[in-house]
């Protein structure tokens, strides 16, 4: 950053840990331990398409990347675009396998960062669930944070769940302190 940036109070953006989701299988244990959620199998990255036959073309390279590696069994990687605009690539593993699923998911935010379509990454989710709850851990890519979402019907959430997952799991992942950045994903594919 140059000297007029500072005295026009811009920053540097964050630049994100990709490598930071592989903490999500150590954390999923205490929160476990603490709230009862497990995970679902269920990850999700959510990204914002772009025209070109690039894009396509890498979209394509990493759907078949991830349906190839899950096995011949598993379910196909499902895409979606959501009301806003925004695909979502939906991935299922077994519940059991979480070091899997955040490979896979790993693999989807790499594979875009990698080929120049970063700035169209938005989040990342994890889903949780457990007697009476659905959580998801949201990882923000422009932030490099993660955040709890849990939706708790028609746009509604469980803020006390969300804070009470926060404190279970601070220490372990790099939580959002700005909980006006705790936006909600109401309908993502895998909640």
């Amino acid at each position: 950053m140059g000297f007029l940036d500072t005295i026009l109070g811009r920053t540097k953006p964050v630049q994100p840990n990709l490598d930071a989701l592989f903490a999500l299988p150590s954390a999923a244990i205490t929160l476990q331990a603490a709230t009862s959620l497990v995970p679902t199998g269920i990850g999700s990255v959510c990204f914002r398409g772009a025209e070109g036959g690039a894009f396509q073309d890498m979209e394509n390279d990493v759907r078949k990347l991830l349906d190839m590696g899950a096995g011949k069994d598993a379910p196909p990687v499902e895409l979606s675009t959501d009301s806003y605009g925004f695909t979502w690539l939906l991935i299922r593993r077994p519940a059991d396998q979480l070091d899997s699923l955040v490979t896979d998911v790993h693999a989807v935010n790499s594979s875009l960062a990698d080929s120049g379509f970063g700035p169209q990454l938005l989040c990342s989710l994890i889903g949780f669930h457990g007697p009476k709850s659905k959580l998801a851990i949201v990882y923000l890519y422009k932030r490099g944070t993660f955040y709890p979402f849990a939706p708790t019907g028609s746009e509604r959430r469980d803020n006390a769940l969300e804070l009470q997952v926060r404190g279970a799991i601070e220490d372990e992942l790099k939580i959002e302190s700005d909980l006006t950045r705790w936006f909600p994903v109401w309908g993502a594919p895998g909640l």
